[in-house]
């Protein structure tokens, strides 16, 4: 018969409020009380914190992805062991796997939970939140290869969710919400076209055509100095309308000809 799975561990108390902070850096608070861990095991408290479903072998693989398996899953035992000496410790472990306690919050998680909501079509709890949630990135300096990719995705994630939550303010008409939120965007990607195209729109929307105009003309500007690119042809389409008055305004008309293929000059 099989040994029964030794029982959960953890050294989170049930009424304690356990954080862990990876966006901007690592920090793991105790009812607000920072906890010193060291580097080695910061990884490993992080990674779990990313890939709460991975296995031992998953995660030995990914924190020592030059060493063997055995290797690597001994290495795994000797940090689990030393976390496990420390009463704070916010891991619990099974037969197979090793999760964060469930007390645990992680702001990564809140971040994914505030996209969702928006991309559900639900405003968030906070108007705040969404522009806050995931503005640092996830642990700078640090340059693991699991590190980089998450990054990369979270990143994405978060650029997403305030172009999807922009777009619902600018259809609902919340003009100055949808301007704010799109400008959070641009912030964090200034190359990217789509928030600056939320831009245009929505000044298109309020009525303020100089304001579009010069939104997008900045955005053209920048473009050419660091790219070398023009804006899409669905970004210049938005100020066609706006524009071809402008345009047919400072035509200059062709000089009119004489039969004889010469231009015709006036005298007086």
């Amino acid at each position: 018969m099989a040994a029964e799975p030794p029982a959960p561990t953890s050294g989170v108390h049930r009424n304690a409020e356990v954080r862990l902070h990876l966006l901007g850096g690592f920090r793991l608070t105790h009812n607000a009380t920072p906890v010193v861990v060291p580097r080695g095991l910061q990884r490993i408290i992080a990674l779990i914190g990313l890939r709460p479903d991975a296995t031992r072998a998953h995660l030995a693989g990914l924190l020592w992805p030059e060493a063997g398996e055995d290797r690597a899953l001994s290495s795994l035992r000797t940090a689990l062991w030393r976390l496990r000496q420390d009463p704070y410790c916010p891991l619990t472990t099974t037969a197979d796997t090793i999760r964060l306690d469930p007390l645990v919050r992680v702001d990564v998680d809140r971040l994914v939970e505030t996209a969702a909501r928006v991309r559900d079509g639900q405003a968030p709890e906070d108007a705040a939140e969404a522009l806050a949630a995931g503005r640092h990135d996830l642990l700078p300096g640090w340059y693991e290869d699991w590190v980089l990719t998450d990054r990369e995705r979270l990143r994405q994630l978060r650029l997403h969710m305030l172009e999807q939550a922009a777009a619902q303010h600018l259809a609902a008409g919340r003009h100055g919400e949808a301007l704010e939120t799109a400008l959070e965007a641009m912030a964090a990607e200034p190359l990217r076209e789509t928030p600056h195209r939320l831009v245009v729109r929505t000044h298109l929307a309020e009525g303020n055509a100089f304001e579009a105009v010069h939104a997008f003309y900045v955005y053209r500007d920048l473009l050419l100095r660091e790219l070398r690119l023009e804006p899409s042809p669905a970004m210049s389409a938005l100020l066609d309308e706006t524009l071809e008055p402008i345009r047919r305004a400072t035509r200059v008309p062709a000089e009119p000809r004489h039969p004889g293929g010469r231009a015709r000059f006036r005298t007086r």
